[in-house]
């Protein structure tokens, strides 16, 4: 539950149709703007008690229901049950069919929704900017997992080619299907050209934002521009107090309750938002606390509690030490929870917890795998499987851990140096020596005049030939040594060297039987380190000893003494 998303982002048409409830239509379409679901479905709610043939009103309180991050299956089917019920009455409304077509895409009915989405925009010839927009924000917007990116570019741009064209918020959900699609240029054309439309809207610079913060803190200070911008435009644009509220959560929550007190100023009082009073409290590290504030939300809220309350007392358990009962929220919190709502962090830090219960091994290392899988963002997924090889670190598992750290190489585009030495150093640790080799002939590969990659294939292969009567080692020890001596700064390659050395030693006076050579290792050993005793007493040992004199004869046993 790190990441504490309020809800998905709202389409808005900013083009109104005339009519007795124009004005409350607008009112209700502004709620959904600002992502104040319950006011926006009171509003439509009371508009259809009015009126209960209005289909634009019957297809924005199904837009309520069905937008809500805390939404649940009961919310969908009734979103499904009030569309269907409305174009029964009102059979020629595109705008209720675009809407069916959006729950069959959440669904995961994708042919079923095309076909809805082509008759809407068949019945209006293609030029409906509502109904155009609304098929366009149902397959575009980010958090549309089974939408089509390059479908809703399509028909969002017929969109603005309708006659009198002026929407700014058709042209921002261009700009997110863009995003979607991968295409965060143009992206950001079509954000801009929103703005010159309406400059007053906040949720083209906020999703400008958006776009510069998935690309890591190095942009903190573009997308930072953008959220100040909006903040400027409309400060009662609540989504960008929850991206700030979510931003400083984990690094300064100061700032991050300052920007909660903000969202509460201008969102509607829901019950979730208890769970985000009892957030704040875990962030202060008020772990007890935390705990008791969502046994109360919990209390309130009666049969169907926001499932966050689980997770966020599973967390505050676990670093009470709790396992037990930071296991049994977390169960809780996956069994209410709606799939498509569960994080990577929460899979991970469900994994790291299940690693403390003894059998549940590949349990963890499939829920890793799997948000590694749901993460787009490249330090996210090293991040999870670093935590995975470190815990297995901790445990001197080092074979698990170095198959761990190794899927970090897969998932980076440009694995380093560290990268490579900590799953080939544990592998060798594990010893799982030819593992260990493997990666470190690509630590050569990739840097050739490094001598530590020549070194670890050294100790590796010298692991396998343990009498070394094989010379296994020998040509990675030689080129330890070819570019160690080359080094100016010999600090920088003494552990190397020396430990080539002592392995020339050891390999021309065993298995060699070389005296001469044995000494010249020995000599250059002594000239690196001076103070090395071992080297000292292996010079006078190797010297005064040549390996090639055969051994002393054994003297014979004495005679037994002859029996009376």
């Amino acid at each position: 539950m790190k990441q504490i998303k309020l809800g998905m982002l709202m389409m808005v048409s900013l083009i109104y149709s005339a009519g007795a409830f124009s004005q409350t239509i607008e009112e209700g379409k502004r709620f959904l703007y600002y992502e104040r679901y319950k006011s926006a479905s009171e509003t439509f709610n009371k508009m259809l008690t009015a009126n209960p043939n209005n289909p634009e009103a019957a297809y924005y309180l199904g837009q309520a229901m069905i937008l809500p991050d805390d939404r649940t299956a009961k919310d969908l089917a009734e979103a499904k049950t009030l569309y269907q019920s409305k174009l029964a009455a009102s059979p020629n409304s595109a705008l209720l069919m675009a809407g069916i077509g959006h729950i069959e895409l959440i669904e995961g009915k994708t042919q079923d929704a095309r076909n809805h989405f082509e008759a809407a925009i068949s019945l209006t010839q293609g030029k409906d900017i509502q109904v155009l927009n609304a098929v366009g924000f149902a397959n575009g917007n980010p958090d549309s997992k089974n939408g089509d990116a390059n479908y809703a570019i399509e028909k969002l741009k017929l969109a603005t080619q309708v006659k009198k064209f002026n929407d700014a918020n058709v042209l921002v959900n261009l700009g997110d299907a863009y995003r979607k699609a991968g295409d965060g240029g143009n992206a950001i054309l079509a954000y801009q050209q929103a703005l010159t439309l309406d400059p007053k809207l906040a949720r083209a610079n906020y999703r400008a934002g958006r776009i510069y913060q998935s690309q890591g803190k190095g942009q903190e200070s573009l997308f930072m521009e953008y959220y100040n911008k909006a903040i400027a435009q409309d400060t009662a644009y609540a989504p960008v107090y929850n991206t700030l509220f979510n931003y400083y959560y984990e690094t300064n929550i100061t700032k991050s309750a300052e920007y909660f007190n903000k969202y509460l100023a201008v969102s509607d009082n829901e019950p979730k938002a208890c769970y985000y009073r009892a957030s704040i409290e875990y962030a202060q590290g008020n772990f007890q606390e935390a705990i008791t504030k969502a046994d109360e939300c919990i209390a309130q809220e009666g049969a169907n509690p926001y499932p966050n309350l689980y997770g966020l007392k599973a967390l505050a358990y676990n670093r009470l030490n709790d396992s037990i009962q930071a296991k049994n929220n977390y169960e809780l919190y996956f069994n209410k929870q709606d799939p498509e709502k569960i994080g990577s962090g929460d899979l991970t830090q469900y994994a790291l917890l299940l690693l403390k219960f003894p059998g549940n091994e590949e349990k963890a290392g499939q829920l890793v795998d799997r948000a590694v899988a749901m993460d787009s963002i490249e330090s996210n997924k090293v991040n999870y499987l670093k935590t995975m090889a470190k815990t297995y670190e901790g445990q001197k598992n080092y074979l698990k851990a170095g198959e761990w750290y190794g899927k970090i190489l897969t998932v980076k585009q440009n694995p380093g140096k560290t990268d490579l030495y900590y799953t080939g150093y544990s592998y060798y640790r594990g010893a799982a020596y030819d593992q260990s080799i493997k990666v470190f002939k690509k630590y050569i590969a990739k840097f050739p005049e490094d001598v530590f990659g020549y070194y670890m294939v050294g100790k590796s292969s010298a692991a396998i030939d343990s009498t070394g009567e094989l010379g296994l080692a020998v040509p990675s020890y030689e080129k330890v040594i070819e570019l160690g001596e080359k080094e100016a700064d010999k600090k920088k390659v003494k552990d190397q060297l020396m430990g080539s050395y002592k392995y020339f030693i050891e390999y021309y006076y065993n298995v060699k039987k070389d005296q001469a050579k044995a000494l010249e290792y020995v000599d250059k050993g002594i000239a690196l380190d001076p103070l090395d005793t071992q080297l000292v007493a292996n010079r006078e040992l190797i010297s005064n000893n040549d390996p090639k004199a055969a051994p002393p004869r054994k003297p014979a046993p004495p005679k037994q003494p002859a029996k009376p």
